[in-house]
């Protein structure tokens, strides 16, 4: 766990959470989705994560969410344990954290009208006194959202894909949430697409006061929208930063080969893309050591055996990695 603490308030703090699923018919064998994963959400912010897919990201993002079973760890919402939260209480939680899902045709109910999208959180939430007030509500939303009320008459299957999202979008602040969750909100759409919704995003934080925890692929979008980043390797976090720190000096080797595979659109420097060499290890049969050890160019004995603690590098940033924090802790040598 890194112990440098953010100077914001924390909305939502994750300490040392796991999440295990058993697989079926191997007795004792699980597939290690997320490992002792410790992060804060501060209020307000937008915080990214990223990572290759498989590494743990979604189920992260669900996991705070109770929408899969924790097997360890601890989450606190706004000075509330989330994992002991039961009946009215869990619900009246969702009402203050909601999610958009990376396909809005697969989230969105293809049998209903968009009004019926709508108005059922609020009917279930009971936010809305009468069906004519849900419905006022409902079109409120869809505009909030950048759609036409005509639009609430539809079924999903009419909508063209931004406006699938922004319809997702709109039935996530329904219910009036403080911490909205992005899983690769603009992912499925086309490049002209997303930069509308990532502007439909930031007018929303700006307009309600959301916080953001932005899961994404794309290292150019966590750039312009984050705050700050978590960098996800087979289940861990390998590396913390603001983002303007981690994009202009990453310490972990996992990071460096993210970004030297991102690419660059100045026209002034060359194109030369390096994707992370070979593949990633089998989350139900991780390595010893440090998961990266496999793939990194700079492995040193120990790397294969002790697994290196997120710990703090510099002010504000943090890394799991032992070559990384053995070069922070050389002296500087002069001539």
């Amino acid at each position: 766990m890194c112990e440098q603490r953010p100077v914001c308030d924390a909305l939502c703090t994750i300490e040392r959470l796991t999440v295990r699923f058993p697989l079926r018919g191997q007795r004792g064998r699980f597939v290690h989705a997320v490992e002792r994963v410790s992060l804060e959400i501060p209020r307000g912010a937008c915080v990214g994560v990223v990572g290759e897919s498989g590494c743990g990201k979604s189920t992260l993002a669900r996991a705070i969410l109770r929408l899969v079973p924790v097997t360890s760890g601890q989450i606190v919402f706004d000075g509330t344990d989330v994992l002991a939260l039961r009946g009215s209480a869990l619900r009246r939680f969702r009402r203050r954290a909601q999610i958009v899902f990376q396909d809005a045709t697969g989230s969105l109910n293809p049998r209903l009208r968009i009004e019926t999208i709508l108005t059922e959180p609020l009917r279930l939430h009971g936010l809305a006194a009468t069906r004519r007030d849900a419905r006022r509500q409902a079109a409120e939303l869809v505009e909030q959202v950048g759609l036409s009320a005509a639009m609430l008459r539809a079924y999903p299957h009419e909508l063209s894909g931004g406006q699938r999202q922004r319809v997702a979008i709109a039935r996530a602040l329904a219910v009036g949430p403080e911490l909205l969750i992005c899983d690769e909100p603009t992912s499925a759409l086309d490049v002209s697409i997303r930069s509308q919704i990532l502007n439909l995003l930031a007018e929303l934080r700006a307009r309600r006061g959301l916080t953001y925890l932005f899961i994404s692929h794309d290292l150019s979008l966590v750039r312009y929208f984050c705050d700050r980043v978590a960098v996800m390797y087979l289940g861990r976090i390998v590396e913390q930063a603001s983002t303007a720190r981690l994009f202009e000096q990453p310490l972990h080797p996992y990071t460096q080969a993210l970004l030297a595979a991102a690419p660059d659109l100045d026209p002034d420097r060359p194109v030369e893309l390096t994707a992370p060499p070979g593949e990633p290890p089998n989350p139900a049969d991780p390595p010893p050591g440090c998961p990266y050890h496999p793939r990194c160019p700079h492995a040193e004995p120990r790397c294969r055996s002790e697994l290196p603690v997120l710990r703090p590098a510099a002010a504000g940033h943090c890394v799991a990695c032992h070559v990384a924090h053995a070069a922070a802790s050389e002296p500087a040598r002069i001539g």
